[in-house]
C-alpha cells in the first residue's frame, strides 16, 4: 500500500524530504510509523523513546488527529510531527 506522509520538523532531515511516500503493509497508524522507521531510520530517534512511541509524536490522518490504533485506509495521507525535545530549566 502507498501512503503520502508529510513530516515536520527534525523529521525532514531524516527524510530528505517534506513529504514522503511510504511503501507498507497496510495496517493502523502505529504500524505506519513503524513502517516510515524501517524506510527512514534516522527518524527512530525523534519518534520513539526505546520501543515505544514518544508520547509527544502527534500524528494526523486525512487532517484529523489519529490515535495509534487507529486504521489507515488506503490512499489516506499521514502528518507526522515529531516529538519535541525540551530545554533545561534554570
Amino acid at each position: 500500500m502507498e501512503t503520502e506522509v508529510t513530516v515536520y520538523g527534525p523529521l525532514r532531515s531524516a527524510t530528505g524530504d517534506k513529504t514522503v511516500v511510504l511503501e507498507w503493509a497496510g495496517g493502523i497508524v502505529a504500524d505506519a510509523l513503524a513502517a516510515l522507521v524501517d524506510a527512514y531510520p534516522r527518524a527512530a530517534s525523534h519518534l520513539y523513546d526505546g520501543d515505544a512511541v514518544r508520547a509527544s509524536v502527534r500524528v494526523s490522518l486525512a487532517g484529523d488527529r489519529a490515535g495509534l490504533e487507529e486504521p489507515v485506509p488506503e490512499g489516506a495521507a499521514l502528518a507526522v510531527v515529531p516529538a519535541v525535545q525540551g530545554g533545561s530549566r534554570h
